[in-house]
Formats: C-alpha cells, structure tokens, sequence
C-alpha cells in the first residue's frame, strides 16, 4: 500500500491545563510530584479550585497528541486515533487537532456520550510538570476507534504508553501492534511515566511482547522498568525487547542505541521553565527525523533541539515563532526542505 502518513499515533485525547505552583502548594494537597496521578473528575475539578497560581491557557493534549502534532508542524504527516466526548472540551480538543494538520477519528462526536478527559499539569519553579489525569472517556478507545485502513498507509504506529491503564486502550493498542506486524508497519511505544511502569508492568510487558521497532522513555521510567541501577545497563536490558531505543536525560541530553551500537544524543542548554510535553515534543521530532530521510545522529539532533526549545516556555507545543526557528534549523543544517 502506499504510504500516506508519516505516522499513526494511538492514544488518550486530554485537554491539558497547566498551573504554575510551589512544592508548598503540592504537599498541602497532598499530590505526589513529578509524576502522572490518574485521578477522578471530583479529586480534579478540586484540585484545580484549591491551587493557588497563574493557570496558563489550555491545550489539546495526551502524549502521542503532542507527538503527532509535533511532527505536523515540521511538516510531517500525522494520524492520531484518539477519544473525546461531545461536550465544549471534545469540540475544542477537535477543532485543536485539526487546526494542528492532523487526520484523526473524531468526525462524529454526537456518538460518544460522556465527558472528555483532562489533565491538570502542576509546574514547580524548577520547571518539573506533574500531572494529575481524570482520563473520561479517553478510557474507553477501543478496537474500533482504530483506523486500519490509514494505518496501514503509514510508516510507523506510536502507541503511547498511558492507553496501559484502560483495559479496553490496552487491548486495542495490542490489536493495532498485530495488525501493523501484519501489514509491514514498523511499530514505536513508550514507557510514558513512572507511575505507569510501577502499576502497570504487566500490561506494558504485553505491549512489548515479541518487540517492539523502537522504544522511548526517561532515565526514571527505564530504570524502574529494568530494575538496574544505572542507565548504561538499562539500555541494555531494553535493546533486548526493542530493535532501537532512546533513554532521555532531561538536560543531560539522551543515551540511544541504533540497532547496532550506542550513541550519546547531546543536549542544547536552555533555561527550562516547564518541562511539560518535553519528551513528547523529542519523541515527535525524531519520529519526522526517522520518517523523512534523516540519519540517526541528525534525527536525534533534531528532537534535542526541539524538546530543548520546547522547555523554555509555558505549554506542551511550541509556539508558531519557535515552530519557524525549528523548521529554519532543520533547512540549514539538514538540508530539508518545508
């Protein structure tokens, strides 16, 4: 079949809200930091009441969202099948998307009864995102919310690691992964968070069962997975269960290994002020890399450089001026063209 997208992303569909908190705020209400909480609509709609900072604009969200769009605007190709319901939040995450340039399922929202998911994401003054996630009916994408036919006309599947913790997410991303293997399509995931690899390893495991092409993650999430102590010996451990990986190091840049041999992604220093969407936006970027003629080293200059813009400012998604330097940067030292 020929290729229509770069890439076919499956995951939650969240409309992100970001607060700019002190640790003081997150102890008082009792919110584990640095990590992703699944919460009720009740414990969120709290939370959001009782923190006391500057609440930033909102923003369609959900970690392949991030990735996919992210790709769209390097000028990639993008699907995502994603969940939201057909309330104001749904029709906002929609007109979101497709403002983005992404091709998704969501043509027929007065089908889906419910409320769509969000995601308050808490960001401290050393620029850490945690996030407290009432998932709505993002929790039940299930096998049909898959769309075979684009993908696949698509050179990568990304099944994002958060679909885990909805029992019907997690059987319609492992039928999506068979039904890539079937028909060619070269298969990416990620760990996504710490608290998803300490509650879900078991379906995770699933996830990766028989190996995956290529697997993202953090430093925190592979070791917690592997249970080694260094990010060397992760590195190896998961090389077994992926053909290619790719550990971030926050500003200590990535260690990755290619198929054949490890390389060190080197990171640009920035001054971070919200890391929120930051391996997402890496993730993004070297996927449009992989997918568009780049070569490994270029790839992950690229999504470090990307991810690094990204964390200089408020939000998941860079803003249309650091979209241009983005794309600029990739034209003069790639050669790519817009």
């Amino acid at each position: 079949m020929t290729q229509k997208y770069d890439l076919y992303a499956l995951g939650n569909a969240l409309v992100d809200i970001e607060v700019e908190v002190q640790e003081t705020e997150l102890e008082r209400l009792g919110v584990e930091k640095g990590v992703m909480t699944l919460v009720d609509e009740e414990r969120h709609d709290y939370l959001l009441g009782h923190l006391e900072g500057n609440i930033h604009q909102r923003a369609s969200g959900g970690s392949a969202a991030n990735s996919v769009i992210a790709l769209a605007q390097l000028g990639g190709k993008a699907f995502h099948s994603c969940k939201v319901a057909k309330d104001e939040a749904g029709v906002f995450y929609s007109d979101d998307l497709n403002n983005a340039g992404v091709a998704n399922t969501l043509q027929h929202l007065e089908d889906n009864h419910g409320k769509t998911g969000k995601c308050l994401v808490m960001i401290t003054p050393d620029a850490d995102r945690t996030m407290n996630t009432y998932l709505g009916i993002s929790s039940e994408l299930k096998e049909q919310d898959v769309n075979y036919d684009a993908l696949a006309a698509s050179q990568y599947l990304y099944i994002e690691g958060y679909l885990v913790s909805s029992p019907e997410a997690h059987q319609a991303a492992i039928k999506a992964r068979n039904f890539a293997r079937e028909e060619g399509v070269k298969v990416a995931t990620t760990l996504s968070d710490p608290n998803m690899v300490r509650f879900f390893k078991p379906e995770i495991e699933q996830v990766l069962d028989g190996g995956v092409d290529l697997l993202f993650c953090n430093d925190d999430e592979a070791l917690e997975y592997t249970g080694v102590e260094t990010v060397e010996r992760a590195l190896e451990v998961l090389s077994q269960q992926a053909k290619q990986v790719i550990i971030t190091q926050g500003k200590q840049g990535a260690l990755s290994f290619n198929g054949e041999q490890n390389h060190r992604i080197e990171p640009f220093n920035v001054k971070a002020v919200d890391t929120n969407g930051a391996g997402d936006m890496f993730a993004g970027a070297f996927m449009f890399g992989l997918t568009n003629g780049l070569n490994w080293a270029e790839t992950g200059k690229l999504a470090s450089f990307a991810s690094a813009h990204l964390v200089t400012q408020f939000g998941p998604r860079l803003k249309p001026t650091a979209v241009d330097e983005l794309v600029q940067f990739a034209q003069k030292e790639f050669n790519l063209k817009s």
